[in-house]
């Protein structure tokens, strides 16, 4: 097995520029996400209150957005939150080495069949950790006032994949504490932690998940594309419980096909109205799932 090059741990001393703090009362009332190709100015002009996007256009290092392009969507009111994934490692990031896919380190485990290029990872082994705080120095350096952690639901793969749930679970609660301490320590105790998906962690929370996130996003709660979800039921009860610890729930409904048609529009405002009456801040996105693009819809979004 290989070993992965790093160039930063969660102990690192090694200088970030710190970001500018998020307020410490927030109130967000909309939201956008959008992972490929997004443009700075489009967001600041967008009159969304916070926007998840990846630290990179198209998520290699090369195209990274600069400071000032992420200062530009602040001054503008808006909070730019990084989005990163916990779970999978993905082939097109910079810490990436081809050699995995023919002799993997002893953390990186199968290739998602639905996401190809992205990679199950053992992400209580040390070395991911430290692949994932060099990633987050390079989120802090940014300017980004928070981070949207993927792949959370990853300790449901390898409790089915041979190991005790509890402990998945419990690793994953631990990771997601150290991410937390780790940049606020670097950008203020108000720097947003927004776990994504796997809502059944608060199951094995001893109190400390709940407390230290911002908040939680969720995908699908309400359609499963243009269809009902089949997961409202299991997923309502753990939001539920974020938004009476006071904290806010994001959710993301692919339902928009994109024709502005009577039914379309009917699908987009019956989402909206499930999830603001729960206290949920609701983005309705593109059926297709790509993210790609920011999707306003006049007069409904934002």
């Amino acid at each position: 097995m290989t070993s992965s090059p790093i160039t930063s741990t969660s102990t690192s001393s090694t200088p970030t520029t710190t970001p500018t703090p998020v307020p410490k009362t927030l109130t967000i009332s909309s939201w956008a996400y959008q992972l490929q190709n997004a443009d700075p100015e489009e967001i600041a002009k967008s009159g969304f209150d916070l926007v998840v996007i990846d630290y990179s256009r198209d998520g290699t290092d090369n195209e990274a957005y600069s400071r000032s392009e992420i200062e530009k969507i602040k001054a503008a009111g808006v909070i730019p939150v990084a989005y990163i994934s916990i779970g999978e490692a993905e082939d097109y990031r910079f810490y990436w080495r081809e050699e995995w896919k023919t002799n993997p380190p002893v953390w990186l485990g199968k290739e998602n069949p639905e996401w190809p290029g992205c990679y199950a990872v053992k992400y209580w082994d040390e070395e991911w950790k430290r692949i994932v705080f060099a990633y987050l120095d390079k989120i802090l350096a940014q300017g980004f006032q928070g981070v949207y952690l993927d792949k959370v639901d990853e300790f449901e793969y390898w409790a089915d994949n041979g190991y005790n749930e509890n402990w998945t679970a419990k690793q994953m609660i631990k990771f997601i504490l150290e991410i937390a301490n780790y940049t606020r320590s670097k950008a203020g105790k108000n720097f947003l932690i927004i776990p994504q998906n796997g809502e059944n962690l608060l199951d094995y929370d001893d109190g400390r998940l709940l407390a230290a996130v911002s908040g939680w996003a969720s995908e699908d709660v309400f359609y499963n594309g243009l269809e009902l979800s089949p997961w409202t039921a299991g997923k309502v009860p753990y939001l539920d419980k974020i938004i009476r610890v006071k904290k806010f729930v994001l959710v993301v409904d692919y339902v928009d096909d994109g024709t502005r048609s009577e039914e379309d529009i009917k699908r987009i405002l019956d989402f909206r109205s499930k999830a603001l009456k729960r206290g949920y801040i609701p983005y309705a996105a593109l059926v297709d799932r790509e993210l790609d693009e920011l999707n306003i819809i006049p007069g409904i979004q934002p």
